[in-house]
């Protein structure tokens, strides 16, 4: 009989990881090997863990994020699976994360430093200031009112330059915006 794989449950605190969806049909052959109060399901292999939840982001102290299938699934409850060496360090103090934006989709994340497609482009930051820069760009892409300051031929121009602005620079919002006035 092979000898079920158990990562220490501390191997996960303050982590961050981005799981990718995957359908059901993964568990196939697996067992639950731990289920949180909050009714998520974990499943370990040699290779990484498996995650069935209706919910996913902030953990206790970890940051987990889905990567949602194309097209996504119907589901509130979604499989993650992620490779061990996906799990990174997470604390408040020091610049792990940077900004990616994704403009067909129209969405704005952040990644980890040691995320190996991180290129050194991108301004590091604290996850409080990640937060905050994720707000200023999801106003920027959802609202239209700061735009009546500024003469423009194109909107989605206008929000790309100060978007780039913000993920690759550490000029402040209101630095960029009179820049631009």
């Amino acid at each position: 009989m092979e000898k079920i794989f158990r990562p220490s449950p501390k191997s996960f605190k303050n982590t961050f990881c981005v799981f990718q969806e995957v359908t059901l049909s993964s568990l196939e052959e697996l067992k639950v090997q731990y289920e949180s109060k909050s009714g998520s399901s974990y499943y370990y292999t040699k290779e990484g863990m498996y995650r069935l939840s209706n919910h996913w982001g902030r953990l206790a102290n970890s940051k987990w994020r889905l990567e949602a299938m194309e097209p996504e699934s119907e589901s509130k409850t979604k499989l993650g699976f992620a490779p061990w060496t996906h799990f990174y360090p997470d604390n408040a103090e020091e610049e792990l994360y940077y900004l990616e934006m994704n403009y067909s989709k129209n969405t704005v994340n952040y990644q980890h430093k040691n995320n190996p497609d991180y290129n050194g482009n991108a301004i590091l930051r604290t996850s409080f200031e990640t937060t905050k820069k994720i707000k200023q760009i999801r106003n920027l892409l959802n609202l239209t009112s700061w735009a009546k300051y500024f003469e423009y031929e194109d909107l989605d121009l206008l929000r790309k330059e100060i978007i780039e602005e913000l993920i690759f620079t550490n000029k402040t919002l209101e630095e960029i915006k009179r820049a631009l006035i």
